[in-house]
């Protein structure tokens, strides 16, 4: 290992650790805040109301946060959870209700494929075409929005099984199952981009398109990797809905996406591309989660959160990026 590379190891290293560290403040602080100023923020009602609320952002950033680390975006993960809402719960009403739980499993399958199949889409016109990820998803957005209206004439789907409802509402061990989803792929996420040969390769995408091409890595095949992993997850956050509010629709989670960005880049995500980790993006969602609930407690205006929110992302990112530039 070369001086300059052991050099710059160790800066990321160092980098990776005050991100965590200031994930982990800002969380602690935020907690502390409204445990003193918010009455009942430590009832067990309210930890199981954020619990079950986190997940759908939660899940929608994860999504989000592969293509940025690649250097692109992916504008459709909203509507791609909604698309394969839609797909499960019709299945379910029209096609395969009757078959009991093999029926359910095969909606819930169904869903899936096509939330990475809207991700697989993205992928290859963005790799074999070489359009821009911001026009490509925002053409696939547009179509998903218009099937969608299309195939619901407007309206929404609802009333699933009892069983399928356990999803987002149920418990294990008193822990919410929304949660446990989605620890869990937070979990498999941050082992992919940390231990596996494509995860690092997203990475170098992200840092140099040019030079990862001419370091031999098939760039076309990650990018179209990384973005029907992030329809899989969106179609996982549409699953989580679905079973929350027991009815889906084209709309449901629109307001998210804007905010998947935010919290992708509050938890240090390099808008540039080439950098992002799991662990702080959980971090700084739960402290969002945190400061939503505990402001609802205190009376505020859901979208003065939604304004404290983004005022966050603005100074995070006026002290982060003079660093960016120089990394």
């Amino acid at each position: 290992m070369t001086i300059a590379s052991s050099a710059r190891r160790s800066l990321r290293l160092s980098t990776d650790t005050l991100e965590i560290g200031v994930m982990a403040l800002l969380l602690a602080a935020s907690f502390g805040f409204f445990t003193v100023m918010a009455p009942g923020f430590l009832s067990g009602a309210n930890i199981r109301s954020m619990a079950v609320q986190l997940p759908e952002l939660g899940l929608l950033s994860l999504a989000m946060l592969l293509p940025i680390i690649s250097g692109g975006l992916n504008l459709a993960v909203t509507f791609t959870a909604n698309i394969a809402g839609l797909t499960t719960a019709w299945l379910v009403q029209n096609a395969l209700g009757d078959a009991g739980a093999l029926g359910l499993v095969v909606s819930v399958g169904a869903g899936l494929a096509v939330g990475a199949a809207a991700g697989f889409l993205i992928g290859v016109i963005v790799a074999r075409v070489g359009a821009h990820p911001i026009l490509v998803s925002l053409g696939v957005m547009i179509f998903l929005q218009g099937l969608g209206e299309f195939l619901t004439r407007g309206g929404g789907i609802s009333g699933m099984p009892a069983s399928f409802q356990w999803i987002g509402g149920g418990s294990v061990m008193g822990i919410p199952v929304p949660i446990l989803v989605f620890l869990l792929a937070a979990a498999a996420l941050a082992y992919f981009m940390q231990f596996t040969r494509t995860g690092f390769s997203i990475h170098m995408v992200g840092s140099n398109l040019r030079a990862t091409e001419y370091s031999g890595v098939n760039v076309r095949r990650v990018l179209i990797t990384l973005y029907t992993i992030s329809g899989l997850l969106a179609a996982i956050a549409g699953m989580v809905m679905l079973a929350r509010f027991n009815s889906v629709r084209v709309g449901h989670g629109e307001s998210y996406l804007l905010i998947t960005v935010l919290a992708c880049f509050l938890a240090g995500a390099n808008p540039f591309g080439g950098f992002g980790r799991v662990l702080p993006l959980v971090l700084g969602l739960m402290s969002l989660q945190v400061i939503a609930s505990g402001m609802n407690l205190m009376g505020a205006s859901q979208h003065l959160a939604i304004a404290v929110w983004g005022a966050f992302l603005i100074v995070v990112m006026t002290l982060r990026m003079p660093f960016l530039k120089r990394s």
